[in-house]
């Protein structure tokens, strides 16, 4: 349940930052204003919108750091699927598989294994060779 509280405000606060970034001025902007080539007046006032952004992007980029340590920490202590099948520890017959799959004899494998294989046997080969199909 954690962690999918974390994921969902990881990204509400990725989303917000890349909002904001794309919002603020960069630092030069205000040159333009002087020469009368744009408006200083802004939603915030004139000077108040750079603080009032500043602060909230620093916040939100210490959240978005704090949230991704959390993260992971969180995931590092985690067991993937994969993990259980690379255990050499466990002998294969303590290992679940059905025997009832596993022909008993060889004729019937290797009958089973004909009809199913798309790879052709040598016998096809050297067959399609004497005939012609396949050049030496």
């Amino acid at each position: 349940m954690l962690y999918q509280v974390l994921i969902i405000a990881y990204v509400l606060i990725a989303l917000a930052l890349i909002g904001l970034v794309l919002i603020q001025q960069g630092k030069g902007a205000d040159m333009g204003a002087s020469f009368g080539a744009g408006s200083s007046a802004t939603v915030f006032g004139s000077g108040g919108s750079g603080n009032f952004l500043t602060k909230t992007t620093t916040w939100l980029a210490i959240g978005f750091f704090v949230i991704s340590l959390v993260l992971g920490n969180l995931t590092a202590n985690r067991t993937k699927s994969v993990d259980e099948w690379n255990d050499l520890s466990v002998p294969v017959s303590e290992q679940t598989m059905p025997t009832d799959a596993i022909p008993s004899d060889i004729e019937s494998a290797e009958a089973i294994m004909s009809e199913n294989s798309d790879v052709p046997t040598a016998d096809d080969v050297a067959t399609k060779v004497e005939d012609g199909d396949i050049p030496n």
